[in-house]
């Protein structure tokens, strides 16, 4: 294969498109937001195993050779770069392929607290009144704030699942292969957290630049209904500000972070509090 594969996952608004941003300026690097090499994984998967009418007739080491074949020929553009990172939410629920497939490959899985997390995807909602964003279905999901945050919390929407698959990985055989940062600390001192990611996937250290961070996807967010959702701050930064959630709902959703309490599992943590 022409490239080293890793990967960026993880929960929403908690860093990966920040990470691929800076991770960008290494030139043997290539990252970027979220690609549609997960949803042709489970296409094509879906099409050649149990269930399908070809799932007898492909052996797995077709269906390997096929999945391995779908990231090199997705990448083929990226001749020059010795490393890729593909990101997609899905990966952490997808360890056991993507390490049979790459096994020296290593998953960074961006986290932040879920309360902020609702916090930063209803202030997009709202910055953008005149749009029904496609992450709600219909009006009884996006009528009020309690029933927006419900509705991405729940097990198979945009949250929830992103929740639910990282916690598989945590505590799943694979873990090990798994670096979780967190958000607050890569903004905070993106400085110190790199090199230590750098260290963890085994790549040579690179001098970025946090000051002149460049990215941004307005066809694709405006795509969505939500202006600015790729957007990136040319200056790494922490921004501070209070909670746009009723007190009742930020609680609710405030105390769910696992990965702070890494007793029982093999992962990696990159945190803002001891792990």
């Amino acid at each position: 294969m022409s490239h080293r594969f890793h990967f960026i996952s993880g929960l929403p608004r908690s860093g990966s498109t920040l990470l691929a941003a800076i991770l960008r300026q290494n030139p043997s690097l290539y990252a970027g937001m979220s690609s549609p090499v997960g949803a042709l994984f489970s296409g094509l998967l879906n099409q050649v195993s149990a269930g399908s009418e070809w799932g007898p007739v492909v052996t797995v080491e077709q269906r390997r050779r096929l999945l391995t074949g779908l990231f090199e020929n997705y990448y083929a553009d990226q001749s020059d770069k010795t490393v890729v990172f593909d990101t997609n939410r899905l990966w952490c629920a997808k360890l056991p392929a993507i390490l049979d497939l790459f096994p020296d490959a290593k998953i960074i899985a961006c986290v932040r607290n879920v309360a902020w997390i609702m916090d930063s995807i209803e202030r997009l909602y709202r910055g953008n009144p005149y749009e029904n964003t496609l992450l709600f279905n219909d009006d009884v999901e996006r009528n009020t704030v309690y029933s927006r945050v419900d509705t991405l919390a729940q097990r198979n929407r945009l949250v929830g699942f992103s929740w639910s698959a990282l916690k598989e990985a945590f505590y799943g055989e694979q873990a090990a292969s798994l670096l979780v940062v967190d958000y607050e600390l890569l903004a905070q001192a993106p400085e110190k957290v790199l090199p230590l990611i750098y260290r963890f996937l085994g790549e040579t250290p690179f001098e970025h630049n946090y000051t002149q961070v460049e990215y941004d996807a307005p066809e694709f967010d405006n795509n969505l209904g939500l202006s600015g959702l790729h957007r990136i701050r040319p200056k790494v930064a922490l921004e501070r500000r209070a909670t746009v959630l009723p007190p009742d709902l930020f609680e609710q959703y405030a105390n769910m972070c696992f990965w702070q309490d890494g007793r029982d599992s093999r992962a990696n943590v990159i945190s803002a509090k001891p792990a």
